[in-house]
């Protein structure tokens, strides 16, 4: 049985390490439909599980694009691991508190 897109998507961003970013396009074309980058972003922004670091998928002019907790705090996360330090304990407590 094959995956669906969004079970495509999700395994490649759950892939994406700390401090590395790929962009809607980049996700689309490794999930098989190089043109679907907008049903990317349609799956990062439904997305509930902090265990996918949707946060990590960016526009790719390299701006930060949507978060479901602002850009600012997608920009914070980013930045954090790039620094090094990692921010599953914080995202895990934003879905919490989205929930």
């Amino acid at each position: 049985m094959s995956q669906s897109f969004t079970d495509r998507v999700n395994s490649i961003v759950r892939k994406i390490p700390d401090g590395k970013t790929m962009s809607y396009k980049e996700v689309a074309k490794a999930a098989g439909s190089p043109h679907a980058f907008r049903a990317v972003g349609n799956i990062m922004g439904k997305n509930c599980d902090p265990k996918i670091p949707c946060h990590r998928v960016i526009r790719a002019d390299g701006k930060p694009g949507g978060y479901a907790f602002g850009a600012n705090k997608k920009k914070y996360l980013l930045n954090k691991e790039k620094n090094g330090q990692t921010t599953f304990k914080e995202r895990v407590n934003l879905f919490r508190s989205k929930g």
